[in-house]
């Protein structure tokens, strides 16, 4: 069994040696454990830092790709060099390297494929009421939306199964975390959390550089995924609520008909009209977009299937040597 510690990168020349310094280099069930980083084109020594701190692994992009693109890429180089568990952790040192035996336990008893660490919020000083308010608002939805019972959705302290990492696909250039919980509950992965700690802050957030815009960003992104996961849902509700409101008002415009007062009431005629054109084409849209998601399905299905057939075969064509 092999564990891989991954960490997304950039510039982080001051705080990786800390974090480094903190991270295990043996965890009971596995046989070996390598530590990834992956460098989002930094323009400081991050790099050279994880040389001198003997990280075996350093994968680098020539550009800032942004931390979803920097997760999604550590994912495939850990499945690439064999990783039987992967453990995602900020290069900030934010969560405690400690837990990593506790985060990683339920994926080497079979009873979760992806586990989050869930954090203390309640605790945690660096973070003002209102971020620990909508820290709960945002993990509320997005428990509601997949249908786990994850505390904490932006954490992203997790450790990830091998099969998990090779089903999980991201679409959002800003965060991984909110979506691949979603996409997990949606997909029915086992997902569970542990309780994790937190070490003091080393530096503030980058991805949260403003509240308000960090609200927009995640309610775009949640929004996404589910149009994409239960497109005939979300389609279905807007058609029908758009050609009930015009099948009420042509009632109404048909009360007013029967009473010999129609003529003042054209108005309502037309809006009704258009709006039941319009609801009925977003009810035609739902179908459509369902027939489209069960060809998404399939296409995952089928990239799933090929990317576990190539990690089996390098890894087949390592054993032969």
């Amino acid at each position: 069994m092999k564990l891989i510690i991954q960490i997304p990168c950039y510039n982080e020349a001051e705080t990786l040696p800390v974090t480094l310094q903190a991270l295990p280099r043996d965890v009971a069930g596995f046989d070996t454990l390598e530590w990834l980083v992956i460098d989002d084109g930094s323009t400081d020594k991050t790099v050279q830092v994880a040389r001198n701190h003997g990280v075996d692994h350093i994968i680098s992009s020539p550009g800032n790709q942004g931390l979803a693109k920097s997760f999604v890429a550590g994912l495939e180089a850990s499945v690439r060099l064999g990783a039987d568990v992967i453990v995602n952790t900020d290069a900030d040192n934010q969560y405690s390297a400690d837990d990593i035996p506790a985060l990683v336990a339920p994926v080497l008893a079979g009873k979760a494929e992806i586990v989050v660490g869930a954090r203390p919020i309640e605790v945690i000083e660096s973070f003002s009421w209102a971020k620990k308010l909508l820290q709960k608002i945002g993990s509320g939805v997005v428990r509601l939306f997949s249908n786990t019972d994850i505390p904490d959705a932006p954490s992203g302290f997790r450790a990830i199964s091998r099969d998990a990492a090779l089903r999980l696909n991201v679409f959002s250039d800003y965060t991984y975390t909110l979506e691949t919980i979603i996409q997990a509950g949606q997909k029915n992965m086992a997902i569970t959390s542990v309780p994790v700690h937190v070490n003091d802050e080393l530096r503030p957030s980058r991805l949260i550089k403003s509240l308000s815009s960090y609200v927009l960003k995640s309610m775009v992104t949640i929004a996404r995924i589910f149009v994409l996961y239960k497109p005939f849902r979300f389609f279905m509700a807007v058609g029908l609520a758009v050609f009930s409101a015009g099948f009420l008002l042509g009632l109404r415009f048909l009360f007013y008909y029967v009473i010999g007062d129609g003529d003042g009431h054209i108005q309502s005629l037309i809006l009704s009209s258009i709006l039941l054109g319009v609801g009925f084409q977003t009810i035609i849209a739902a179908f459509l977009a369902d027939i489209l998601a069960v060809n998404r399905r399939l296409m995952e299905d089928v990239q799933y299937r090929l990317k576990k057939r190539e990690c089996d075969e390098n890894e087949y064509s390592e054993d032969a040597r």
